[in-house]
């Protein structure tokens, strides 16, 4: 999917969509390859402010420069667009995970970090402080449901496509405050 592919679908799903700087050609592309994509990857960002944490997700931090993802989804229900090609969101995981994805077959345990994620995945950050209190607006969740179906319904994948980091990566918790369950759930029914 090409970067106006990519917008033009989250768009059709009746998202509200920020375009942040050159955000089409900013990624990690020169420390290796983005695909062959097989998925989307949930995360909650562990900030708050939605300026603060779409600027955080575009630039990085030290240790981790960014792009840290491809989309920004802030508690108004909003996707920023920070990033589109290889980004700094998913590390290593575990490569049952990633052909239980390509598969869209039921995830095994995440029990080791052998495979390259950023490679494999679209990233959307989650503005919640994932604390398991932070509450997550129905507009944000909605719009969690949206881009992930969007991404889905334009490669023909059902919601097994769609994990959270915390089923990729040992030791991760993100998303926290919901399941990934329930958000699956919401993805199949929309894409019906």
């Amino acid at each position: 999917m090409s970067a106006s592919s990519f917008i033009r679908a989250l768009k059709a799903e009746g998202l509200t969509v920020v375009e942040v700087g050159d955000w089409r050609d900013h990624n990690r592309n020169h420390k290796g390859p983005w695909g062959p994509v097989h998925g989307v990857m949930i995360h909650h960002t562990v900030t708050k402010g939605s300026a603060r944490t779409v600027d955080l997700c575009r630039r990085g931090y030290a240790g981790l420069p960014g792009p840290l993802c491809h989309g920004v989804i802030t508690k108004d229900g909003r996707v920023h667009l920070v990033g589109y090609g290889r980004a700094n969101h998913a590390g290593l995981g575990d490569d049952d995970v990633l052909r239980a994805v390509i598969a869209e077959k039921g995830l095994p345990r995440d029990n080791e970090a052998n495979t390259d994620g950023n490679r494999h995945f679209y990233g959307f950050e989650c503005e919640n402080l994932g604390d398991g209190l932070d509450p997550w607006p129905a507009a944000q969740l909605e719009a969690i449901e949206r881009a992930a179906a969007a991404v889905c319904r334009h490669h023909g994948w059902n919601e097994r496509s769609v994990i959270g980091h915390l089923e990729w990566q040992p030791g991760k918790v993100d998303p926290r405050g919901f399941t990934m369950a329930s958000v699956r759930g919401r993805i199949r029914d929309r894409l019906k």
